[in-house]
């Protein structure tokens, strides 16, 4: 078995995804060195920080937070591009777990009941293969020891690509967009709301309005990144 280990290492290396050193025993996706650089926001720390800011006036949240920021070129590029483009799910995997390891042991986090995935149309997810919000909630699940329910909340209208679209735009292009299949699955419930990426908010306020109309339910949010100039 070790033979065979070795000639695997050989011929398909372990490599980091960030710098391409080869990864040590032990390490996976992200070497130490990687890890130690990643541009953590402590969002979760902060009081008004900026992703809760992107909901004032709109949606009610109880704390919303970012695990690292998102700039050109920087690694958190590198991290959502081998998720969302390369088909490299074990990096959303991963970073959700790395992540879950920050909150888990925060009051504001704590009463967490359910992790719920931003949903992608059925289009998107046929043709990605998989949602990459969802596996970030596997690898937040793990640590967190919250249950994930997806399916319920639901993408029912395929909108246009957000990217180049300006604020108004993008809160026009969300409207009608999502849908919830049973009310009664998150009522009394707190759930902890998962994307991918935070641009203007657009998209998951849009998910938020909805369950902010159900009894008793309290909504957090939680993103890989957020994107700052």
């Amino acid at each position: 078995m070790k033979f065979w280990g070795y000639l695997l290492d050989l011929f398909y290396p372990n490599l980091c995804i960030n710098c391409s050193e080869s990864l040590m025993q032990g390490e996976k996706v992200l070497c130490l060195k990687c890890i130690t650089e990643l541009p953590k926001t402590n969002f979760q720390h902060k009081e008004n920080n900026l992703v809760e800011q992107r909901f004032w006036g709109k949606v009610k949240v109880e704390k919303a937070t970012s695990f690292l920021y998102f700039r050109k070129g920087s690694i958190t590029q590198t991290i959502l591009h081998e998720l969302k483009y390369k088909r490299n799910q074990s990096v959303g995997h991963f970073i959700g777990e790395l992540a879950g390891l920050e909150l888990a042991d925060l009051s504001c986090f704590s009463d967490i009941d359910i992790i719920v995935p931003v949903p992608l149309h059925i289009k998107k997810k046929l043709k990605r293969g998989y949602n990459q919000s969802k596996i970030i909630c596997d690898g937040l699940s793990e640590t967190l020891k919250k249950p994930i329910i997806t399916h319920n909340l639901t993408r029912i209208k395929e909108n246009e690509t957000q990217t180049k679209k300006s604020v108004y735009e993008r809160h026009q292009n969300i409207l009608n967009v999502f849908a919830i299949k049973d009310t009664q699955k998150f009522e009394g419930k707190h759930i902890l709301l998962v994307d991918d990426v935070i641009t203007t908010g657009s998209t998951l306020e849009g998910c938020i309005s909805l369950l902010n109309q159900i009894k008793g339910t309290k909504v957090s949010v939680f993103t890989i990144a957020i994107a700052v100039n």
